[in-house]
């Protein structure tokens, strides 16, 4: 987690939370959005098994409804330079 917090940091100069929770991961992620109404978008990314997209995008995949934010997926492949934060 920690790699990626200062990836954000050193990128986009934003100190993100740390967040570990215990359970299953749809009902956490699902109160950890109720219980912190400044989390305005998800960001999961896909699995490149042929098996699926891997088990958080599908289970999120199937309730996206009932989140109150905006979700997205970015593809199994996406290099650096697809998903560079624009400013």
């Amino acid at each position: 987690i920690s790699k990626y917090s200062q990836l954000a940091r050193d990128t986009v100069n934003i100190v993100p939370e740390e967040v570990i929770r215990v359970g299953s991961p749809v009902e956490q992620i699902h109160q950890l959005i109720v219980d912190d109404q400044e989390i305005a978008i998800m960001v999961l990314a896909a699995s490149p098994a042929k098996e699926g997209p891997g088990p958080s995008v599908s289970s999120v995949a199937g309730r996206v409804a009932a989140f109150p934010i905006l979700a997205t997926v970015l593809p199994a492949y996406s290099s650096d330079e697809d998903i560079a934060f624009r400013s």
